[in-house]
């Protein structure tokens, strides 16, 4: 199981910015597939961001262009930039990994499907005021 702690998460008014943060550790930590999550009160989990084993991102259509995924290798931590917030975005965020090692080497996996992953982080608050 990977361990999974975010951080960054915090109050910010419409228009502003946020830098998640999530660092991997334990057995089978990897920094190829990774992903961030949402969901907020009555809302079904949103996949927002994945990147895969060559750095290859996807974003839900809701935050193109206004979030950046990243991740160091290196560290193992993954990172959410996160600029021109909105009210909507207002949610808890998860970060997401342990994508089976077969299918993130590959590809062959959705990387905004929750259950595309094994191990979830305890998530970290965000919200956006008007």
């Amino acid at each position: 199981q990977v361990q999974l702690v975010e951080s960054g998460g915090g109050s910010v008014q419409a228009g502003g910015s946020l830098r998640l943060s999530c660092a991997a550790s334990g057995y089978g930590s990897s920094p190829y597939c990774m992903g961030w999550f949402r969901q907020a009160p009555g809302k079904e989990r949103e996949g927002v961001a994945a990147v895969g084993r060559d750095g290859n991102t996807r974003y839900a259509d809701s935050v193109k262009g206004r979030f950046t995924i990243s991740k160091d290798n290196a560290k193992n931590t993954l990172y959410l930039q996160m600029n021109s917030l909105k009210p909507e975005d207002t949610a808890m965020y998860y970060c997401a990994a342990d994508v089976p090692a077969l299918l993130c080497y590959s590809g062959s996996f959705d990387s905004l499907r929750g259950r595309s992953y094994r191990s979830w982080g305890q998530g970290t608050q965000v919200t956006v005021s008007s």
